[in-house]
């Protein structure tokens, strides 16, 4: 009886390391077919999808694991779910490229619009502070207020520079950010120089 029992242990036991054996193959290949597909999007997906790429890594890494410990029953049930998440990252990332040019296209309008109204602004501003500067009297704009539109100014024409730079440099976003906000600073100044926006 004790010799049947350990005969029908060794049976069990072959036909499970078979099945285990016979698991580790398509497993492997699922792993290695999915490791493929993400290498394919991986670098994009670190710009355009950080969060995804790192959601999928983990589960990755996660049946990797399941792989090294010959969990393959594991791997083959986590494959189909991994390779759905793999797939919506393309769409992810495919989704922040149309995102990324269509913010591109928009920087560079914006950009071609300051190019002129900006250097503009800084010419008026400019005139109005040379102006006043010679002027003894100032009726409409007090001495501090002539000496923060000068400091202004010069803000204004410092950071223009840099934005021209971006934008040579093949960076209209950043340009158009730059222009933006020297925009607003030279709203500020005209203000306070009695100015009308020009």
């Amino acid at each position: 009886m004790q010799i049947s029992k350990l005969i029908m242990g060794l049976a069990v036991a072959t036909l499970l390391a078979t099945g285990c054996a016979q698991q580790r193959a398509p497993a492997t290949k699922a792993l290695d077919a999915i490791e493929k597909s993400l290498a394919d999007v991986r670098d994009d997906a670190a710009k355009y999808a950080p969060d995804g790429l790192k959601s999928v890594e983990a589960q990755l890494a996660s049946l990797n694991e399941s792989l090294e410990k010959k969990e393959y029953a594991n791997v083959l049930a986590g494959t189909p779910q991994l390779s759905k998440a793999v797939d919506s990252l393309k769409d992810a990332v495919a989704s922040g490229k149309e995102h990324a040019r269509a913010a591109l296209a928009a920087a560079k309008g914006e950009w071609e619009n300051l190019n002129v109204e900006v250097p503009k602004m800084v010419g008026n501003i400019q005139t109005r502070v040379d102006k006043l500067s010679k002027d003894k009297i100032h009726i409409s704009v007090t001495k501090d207020e002539l000496a923060s539109a000068k400091s202004g100014l010069d803000w204004m024409k410092s950071e223009w520079a840099d934005a021209v730079t971006a934008a040579n440099s093949g960076k209209p976003i950043k340009a158009a950010d730059m222009a933006k906000a020297i925009k607003a600073k030279g709203e500020e100044v005209q203000k306070t120089l009695g100015m009308k926006e020009a």
